[in-house]
């Protein structure tokens, strides 16, 4: 039975290439002569400081604009609180989402359902695997999804005839 999988999936090397830029970027910054500020992936979760708000909003952007012309949607990003560390300094906690979570696997398995495809849809762990008896219906589905969902950088793979 063909089938497919719809994965939230983020490419991790593209990410530490641009952590590793904006660190590069902020070093070398007149505007961030003398400051603190700088940003460091560790699993996944980016890490950035600064000596401001202001600055840190300035290293968001950096890392941001960095994302984008490496390619990484920047949904994957998902911005924590902002926490005073002591002085004037401050820090955020930046999480790089990876695998469905719940809530958006059921969003998609009703947004199948809805479709009127003649599809099954099942939630298996951080994955929702899409199966039925055409590979049409199957494309139709991707294609649906694609439209429906669009808080979520969803991608499709394991695809089976």
């Amino acid at each position: 039975m063909p089938s497919f999988d719809a994965v939230l999936e983020p490419n991790l090397i593209e990410i530490r290439n641009a952590v590793d830029q904006t660190g590069k970027e902020t070093a070398t910054r007149f505007d961030f002569k003398g400051s603190s500020a700088k940003v460091e992936l560790a699993d996944k979760t980016i890490t950035a400081w600064a000596d401001t708000e202001f600055q840190l909003g300035q290293v968001r952007d950096i890392l941001l604009g960095k994302m984008a012309k490496r390619h990484v949607d920047v949904r994957f990003l998902d911005m924590g609180k902002t926490e005073k560390i002591g002085g004037d300094k401050v820090k955020q906690s930046i999480t790089v989402k990876s695998g469905i979570p719940q809530e958006l696997a059921k969003r998609i398995t009703t947004a199948v359902k809805d479709s009127k495809l003649k599809l099954q849809s099942s939630i298996q762990g951080e994955v929702v695997r899409i199966s039925g008896g055409k590979r049409d219906d199957l494309q139709a589905a991707i294609a649906m999804l694609g439209k429906a969902i669009t808080d979520a950088p969803l991608s499709f793979s394991n695809f089976r005839d």
